[in-house]
C-alpha cells in the first residue's frame, strides 16, 4: 500500500543521505537513467555503502537496468540483501519479469536473504501494454508503475499536459492491478515547478483507478500523498460505518443513507490506509469516538 514513490539517483551522495526525511512511502534508487554509463560501478558502490550504514523507515526500491543490458547482474549482485524491499524493472515484460524471478530466488538462496524480494515492473512499451494483465498476476509483483515518457517514445505520440494519449494505459494498468490487489502506480509529472499541474495529473490519475504516483522531485511528495489518502471527511463516515456495522447484520441505515455490503468493504479499505499513514487523528480532533 503505497501513495508516493520518490525516484532518487544512486549516484547523488547528497540526495541519498536525504532520503529518510522527504516524506515519500518508497524511495525509488535509480541505477538506470540517472546514472550515465562510465557511473554506473560507481553507483552501485556508493548505494551498497548507503544501505549497510543506514537504517530507512521507508520501502527501499532499487530501479535496476534492463535486463537487455549487460549491467543489471551487477546491479543485483552488488546490491541485494536484506536491506533491500523492492527491485523496479524498466522495460519490463511477461518473459523478463519471469527471468528476474529466478534471478533473485538464486540470489535469495546464495545471500541468505531472510525476505522474499519483491518486483515492481515499469509498463514503457506498447507490448507491455497489451499484456499488463498477465504481468500483474506474476509471483512476487507488489505494484506496476506506468513509464508514460518511454512508452510516448515507443508509441511516437507526443506526451501533453491533459494526457488524454496515456488515458488507455492508465486505466488498464489500474484494472489489472486492482483485479489484483497490487498497488496501481501512476507516471510521474515532469514539470517539477507547475504545481497546479500536478494536482490536476495526479487527479486525473485517481479517477481512472490509480493509488499512488511516482516523483522526480522531493517538493511533489506533499501534493501526491495529500491526493491518493483518504480524506478527513471520507475517515470520518468510515469511522461511523465501521461502529455501525458491528450492531448492525446486512444491510442498515446510517445517517439516511442505505448501507450494504460494498459500502462496507470500501470503508474498511478506506480505514486501513488511515491507520498506515496516520490520519486518524483529523477526525479526534472533532471528538469522533474508535470503539
Amino acid at each position: 500500500m503505497r501513495r508516493s514513490l520518490l525516484f532518487i539517483p544512486a549516484n547523488n551522495p547528497g540526495m541519498l543521505q536525504n532520503s529518510n526525511v522527504f516524506k515519500a512511502d518508497s524511495v525509488i534508487f535509480d541505477l538506470e537513467d540517472a546514472v550515465s554509463i562510465n557511473q554506473k560501478d560507481s553507483a552501485r558502490i556508493l548505494l551498497k555503502n548507503f544501505l549497510d550504514y543506514f537504517a530507512l523507515d521507508v520501502e527501499v526500491v532499487i530501479r535496476i537496468n534492463d535486463l537487455d543490458t549487460p549491467y543489471f547482474l551487477d546491479d543485483l549482485d552488488t546490491i541485494l540483501s536484506d536491506k533491500v524491499d523492492t527491485i523496479m524493472l524498466p522495460k519490463a515484460s511477461k518473459i523478463h519479469l519471469k527471468r528476474l524471478d529466478e534471478i533473485l530466488s538464486n540470489f535469495e538462496k546464495a545471500k541468505k536473504i531472510k525476505k522474499k524480494i519483491k518486483i515492481i515492473p515499469i509498463i514503457e512499451l506498447a507490448s507491455s501494454v497489451l499484456e499488463v494483465d498477465q504481468i500483474a498476476s506474476l509471483p512476487r509483483i507488489d505494484g506496476v508503475l506506468l513509464g508514460a515518457e518511454d512508452l510516448s517514445s515507443d508509441m511516437e505520440f507526443e506526451r501533453t499536459l491533459v494526457g488524454d494519449e496515456i488515458l488507455y494505459p492508465r486505466a488498464k494498468i489500474a484494472y489489472a492491478c486492482k483485479a489484483y490487489g497490487i498497488d496501481a502506480i501512476d507516471t510521474p509529472f515532469t514539470d517539477v515547478h507547475n504545481l497546479d499541474g500536478l494536482i490536476k495529473d495526479c487527479l486525473r490519475a485517481k479517477n481512472l483507478g490509480m493509488n499512488a504516483k511516482s516523483a522526480i522531485h522531493p517538493n511533489q511528495i506533499s501534493t501526491i500523498n495529500q491526493t491518493f489518502q483518504p480524506t478527513a471527511k471520507q475517515i470520518e463516515n468510515a469511522l461511523k460505518i465501521e461502529i455501525a456495522a458491528k450492531n448492525n447484520k446486512g444491510v442498515f441505515s446510517l445517517d439516511g443513507k442505505m448501507i450494504d455490503k460494498p459500502i462496507i468493504e470500501r470503508s474498511k479499505k478506506i480505514l486501513e490506509k488511515a491507520r498506515k499513514y496516520d490520519l486518524l487523528w483529523w477526525v479526534y480532533l472533532k471528538n469522533i469516538r474508535v470503539l
